[in-house]
């Protein structure tokens, strides 16, 4: 009984030796070395951080193209999904929700063709970027709202399209609303 009591005293000690110090050191190193990842890529307006280019935010208002909603409110200090499944009635009818305003937003839109990214939250809940497809289906509106040609629009989306690690073609929301800022 003692051998066991001290085997097990001795895991615990090594445990949270590894995993309470020696681990997060390593972390917060790699983070120390790479400070732009680990910061969230500061996006700076006339030595004003106006957002981070890795971190979500809200866009509601017409002019601006929407990105992907937030389970945890675009907060980057508490990432995470709603952890809700595709069958719970509470995440359907979220969804259906936010299909509903966007809907209201986008005359002319038919419910079938919303890509599924502006209506469902990313694992993370601050995910920055929407696919090239769900631009393009917000140009009219936003086009609308600021009195710019259709075709500058898309011409602008076009310009903002970028490739993930995987070869994904994604476009930045904040990067594409600030240029979109700067056309007036």
């Amino acid at each position: 009984m003692i051998k066991n009591l001290k085997n097990s005293v001795i895991l615990t000690v090594i445990l949270i030796a590894l995993f309470g110090v020696i681990y997060p050191l390593i972390i917060y190193t790699i983070g120390f070395a790479f400070p732009s990842g680990s910061v969230g890529s500061p996006i700076v307006k006339q030595e004003n951080i106006i957002g981070f280019e890795n971190i979500g935010q809200s866009f509601t208002d017409d002019k601006y193209f929407w990105g992907r909603p937030s389970a945890v409110g675009y907060n980057a200090a508490s990432t995470g999904g709603s952890n809700k499944g595709p069958s719970n009635p509470d995440y359907l009818a979220e969804v259906q929700a936010r299909i509903d305003t966007f809907l209201v937003h986008n005359p002319g839109v038919k419910k079938e063709q919303i890509p599924s990214d502006l209506v469902t939250a990313p694992g993370s809940g601050i995910d920055p970027n929407i696919s090239p497809e769900s631009a393009y289906i917000q140009v009219k509106r936003v086009a609308a709202s600021r009195n710019l040609s259709e075709s500058a629009v898309k011409e602008l989306v076009s310009t903002s399209v970028e490739n993930t690690v995987l070869g994904m073609p994604v476009i930045n929301v904040l990067k594409l609303n600030l240029k979109l800022d700067e056309l007036k």
